[in-house]
């Protein structure tokens, strides 16, 4: 089990968590919502849950809860600018559609 972050991703996440000022790492999750069935949930993270699976990458730990990462494992998280717009983006190989608009996902159950 896995999830990966891109050069970009790592960056960003180092960035932020400085100019926090606190945090241990870059938080993922899933809800059930949204027009596809699920959604990921990204935050920064104060603490590791006894559920918490942490992956390091490049220095940068990226936590997820257990339940997420059944559904999540393999993803390759990366951050884009494009414009004035900025945004984490997720490359999920247990996806098989997204909506429209990229905020949801399904996978095959």
């Amino acid at each position: 089990m896995a999830i990966t972050l891109t050069d970009s991703a790592a960056e960003r996440v180092r960035t932020f968590l400085a100019k926090r000022g606190a945090g241990i790492g870059l938080r993922l999750g899933i809800k059930k919502t949204g027009c596809s069935g699920f959604s990921y949930i990204v935050s920064y993270a104060d603490e590791i849950g006894a559920d918490d699976v942490v992956f390091t990458v490049d220095d940068v730990s990226v936590i997820v809860d257990s339940k997420s990462l059944e559904i999540i494992d393999g993803t390759e998280v990366d951050f884009i600018r494009e414009g004035l717009n900025e945004a984490f983006k997720f490359r999920n190989p247990q996806a098989i559609s997204e909506c429209g608009c990229g905020e949801s996902f399904s996978i095959r159950e």
